[in-house]
């Protein structure tokens, strides 16, 4: 426990003072964001604002993990050093993009195909290692396990090898394009981000509490390192905290894809190990409900073009759009909401959605030992 508060403080720390220091390079270094022509109109104040703070989320979580590793004399885990390379993989492929962008002075940077190669390398790395037998621990548990899990893993729903490793893929790749999509205004991603790791800091210290391991009672679960993934947790939500001292608006640095592909990673990677990946889908409802307004849009607006029937079925013109703007935080930005406001109220959704995932979290321990 000692290392979880050791982690979530000196990162937070690190965040907090690293965060301006790096406002100051990275604006020497004229590395500003660049802004999107076809974006809201209100968003052209932000042009030139240091971007890429992500990195300094990413670093102080690494060196807050150690530091609290070397504090209390533990050694790292398996489990915490494959999620701290999903973590920073994804960060260094989200690096690329915002470099070529604010070199280019434009906003587009790697092409979407070779994003999704860097995303998909290490996905699959992590998949394949997290899955390998030759990292199981003295009871057989592996970091991840081949299995389609909820609030743990369902046995009649094993997969074979190769499905596994792409579960794991469709997650990781998923749910950190879903974070780079929410990160368009000011401390949104990060604020939200704070709620899902601070929910996976409580409910990797219940299970730990509640491990296989202890003979916990009929409920127990099988995870391994649930303990050292707390610390990985806190760590990230502390880094989220101090981050945000400088992101909330107006923001004096932008999180860019370094920040948002690692914060998505890292969350796709706690639900895979601690087996709640389709819980995920509650505790980060936000970000699956921003996902699906741009898969809506295009979709509707490609299909209205296209069929005639779906025109004549639903009544639309062609290239019916069904939100003024996605996603979906600018569709409210185009009916009038200010940016603020926004941000608070898809706070508000996050919290709700974090409360109930760890509701049902609870709830289904509850009810299995009553």
């Amino acid at each position: 426990m000692r290392a979880i508060l050791f982690g979530g403080g000196l990162s937070l720390l690190i965040s907090l003072l690293g965060t301006r220091y790096a406002i100051r390079f990275f604006t020497r270094q004229g590395f500003g964001q660049p802004i999107r022509d076809d974006g809201p109109t209100t968003h052209h104040i932000k042009r030139g604002t240091p971007t890429m703070g992500g990195a300094v989320v990413v670093l102080a979580t690494v060196v807050g993990y150690f530091a609290a590793k070397v504090i209390t004399g533990q050694a790292p885990t398996a489990s915490a050093l494959l999620l701290l390379f999903l973590l920073v993989g994804l960060g260094v492929v989200g690096f690329l993009d915002d470099f070529l962008k604010v070199s280019r002075q434009h906003s587009t940077g790697l092409r979407s195909r070779a994003k999704m190669i860097g995303q998909t390398v290490v996905a699959l790395v992590f998949g394949f290692l997290a899955l390998s037998p030759a990292l199981e621990d003295e009871r057989g548990w592996r970091p991840a396990s081949d299995h389609i899990s909820f609030i743990r893993d369902y046995e009649r729903f094993a997969l074979p090898a190769v499905l596994g490793l792409l579960l794991v893929w469709f997650i990781v790749t998923g749910f950190s394009n879903a974070v780079n999509l929410a990160d368009g205004l000011d401390g949104l991603a990060t604020g939200a981000s704070i709620l899902i790791f601070a929910a996976y800091t409580l409910v990797n210290i219940w299970q730990n509490s509640q491990s296989c391991a202890l003979e916990a009672g009929p409920k127990c679960y099988e995870v391994r390192d649930p303990l050292d993934l707390a610390v990985i947790a806190a760590a990230l939500t502390g880094a989220c905290f101090g981050f945000l001292w400088w992101n909330a608006s107006p923001a004096q640095i932008i999180l860019g894809d370094t920040g948002s592909l690692a914060l998505g990673g890292a969350m796709a990677g706690f639900a895979i190990m601690t087996r709640t990946e389709m819980l995920l889908l509650v505790i980060g409802g936000l970000f699956v409900v921003i996902t699906l307004s741009v898969m809506i849009q295009v979709s509707v607006f490609k299909v209205s073009r296209a069929s005639g029937l779906f025109r004549s079925i639903f009544k639309v013109q062609p290239g019916h759009r069904v939100f003024r703007m996605t996603p979906l935080h600018h569709h409210f930005e185009m009916l009038g909401w200010e940016q603020v406001t926004i941000v608070i109220r898809f706070w508000i959704v996050t919290g709700l959605a974090v409360a109930t995932g760890l509701g049902i979290f609870y709830a289904e321990w509850v009810a299995g030992i009553g």
